[in-house]
């Protein structure tokens, strides 16, 4: 088997970390609107990776996620005046209902991030301790510069990087290419205790501890459509391995549009 790795920019053979076992995580949908084609190409694609493996013998560990708290989640629900939980579950199963007709194997689990908050809020905690991240202003924030890696999946130094092309720019960041991990908030939206304060998780802190939770600190193959390169896959590169201390995933496999 050869896949293409977005890491190396090249074909390469694919080779286990566990011999016949093989863990892969791809990035699910936020549940904030309707699947549409763009939604529905990479679960129809990478259950064509996860098929092969499958043919050629390998227990495949292949893990999807549900991001059920996010802005735009928060957003939509004080638009229609319901809860978040409300437009999380509406939609996943409008997603459920048109993926069912894919024929697609079942994930080896299809996690939402609000069953995970413990794990993630103990990953930016230990990022904290060991200097990764800061709490400053309403979030708590990963240091960028502190991951010497940074920007390796896109290809981009870190320098290159210009403040608020396709990232946030908050005032009270450090620096403006740093990215947010926990976000404080007060209002009567879903929120969860933690050492920072009240609030929810940043997107990319949560696949992290999602894959982390399910698949163990070392992972074969990381999906994702080409959008997720950057920033979402190159943060979840600099947090992951500043929170593990070692590397994280061999093959990053990306679908195109």
């Amino acid at each position: 088997m050869k896949l293409y790795n977005t890491l190396t920019n090249k074909i390469e053979e694919f080779k286990p970390i566990k011999e016949n076992e093989i863990s892969m995580y791809v990035c699910g949908p936020t549940v904030y609107n309707d699947i549409h084609i763009g939604n529905a190409r990479p679960v129809v694609f990478f259950d064509m990776v996860h098929r092969f493996f499958k043919y050629l013998g390998y227990n495949v560990k292949y893990v999807s996620n549900f991001t059920d708290i996010d802005d735009k989640i928060i957003k939509k629900a004080k638009e229609q005046n319901i809860k978040e939980e409300e437009v999380a579950e509406k939609y996943i199963k409008a997603y459920l209902d048109v993926c069912s007709g894919f024929n697609c194997l079942e994930y080896y689990a299809n996690p939402r991030v609000t069953m995970c908050i413990p794990q993630i809020t103990n990953y930016i905690q230990k990022l904290v301790e060991n200097g990764y991240a800061y709490q400053q202003g309403d979030n708590v924030y990963f240091r960028v510069h502190k991951s010497p890696k940074y920007g390796i999946l896109s290809n981009q130094q870190l320098d290159s990087l210009e403040a608020g092309s396709r990232i946030d720019v908050e005032t009270d960041k450090e620096d403006p290419r740093d990215f947010v991990l926990w976000k404080l908030t007060s209002d009567d939206g879903k929120k969860w205790d933690s050492p920072f304060g009240v609030g929810y998780p940043g997107w990319h802190i949560e696949c992290t501890g999602i894959s982390i939770k399910y698949l163990g600190e070392y992972l074969d193959i990381h999906c994702g459509g080409v959008d997720n390169i950057f920033p979402h896959h190159t943060n979840e590169i600099a947090q992951s391995e500043s929170f593990l201390e070692h590397n994280w995933c061999n093959y990053w496999v990306h679908g195109e549009h």
